[in-house]
C-alpha cells in the first residue's frame, strides 16, 4: 500500500521559511515524477511544483518561481519543498503526489496523493 505523509507546515509570518518533506513508502520512488500542488480555501487545487525521477527535470507555477525550490533524495524516499519569501498568498494546504509518468503538471497524471499539510502566512 501507498503512503505520501506530508510534514514541515505551520504558521509563519510574511517573508519567512518553511521547508516541506513529503516521505514515501509502498512505491519505487525513484521512479517517479514527484509533485507539489496547494489548494486554497474555497479555491481549485493548483499545480505547484513538480521533479522528474532523476532530479533533472523541474516545473514551476509561475507565482513561486524563485522562491520555492523542489529537490528529492531518492535513497530516502523523500521530496522537499523549501519556500522561501512566504507572501501571504501562498496560505494552503499543501499536498504531494507521485505520477507513473514524465513530468507533469496535470493533477489527473498523479497516482497517488498525500493529506497535505497546513501553510498559513501571515501579513
Amino acid at each position: 500500500q501507498v503512503h505520501l505523509v506530508e510534514s514541515g507546515g505551520g504558521l509563519v509570518q510574511a517573508g519567512g521559511s518553511l521547508r516541506l518533506s513529503c516521505a514515501a513508502s509502498g512505491l519505487t520512488f525513484s521512479i517517479y515524477t514527484m509533485g507539489w500542488f496547494r489548494q486554497a480555501l474555497g479555491k481549485e487545487r493548483e499545480f505547484v511544483a513538480a521533479m522528474s525521477w532523476s532530479g533533472g527535470t523541474t516545473y514551476y507555477v509561475d507565482s513561486v518561481k524563485g522562491r520555492f525550490t523542489v529537490s528529492r533524495d531518492n535513497p530516502k524516499n523523500t521530496v522537499y519543498l523549501q519556500m522561501n519569501s512566504l507572501k501571504p498568498e501562498d496560505t494552503a494546504v499543501y499536498y504531494c503526489a507521485a505520477a507513473r509518468s514524465l513530468i507533469t503538471r496535470t493533477p489527473s497524471r498523479y497516482d497517488y496523493w498525500g493529506q497535505g499539510t497546513q501553510v498559513t502566512v501571515s501579513s
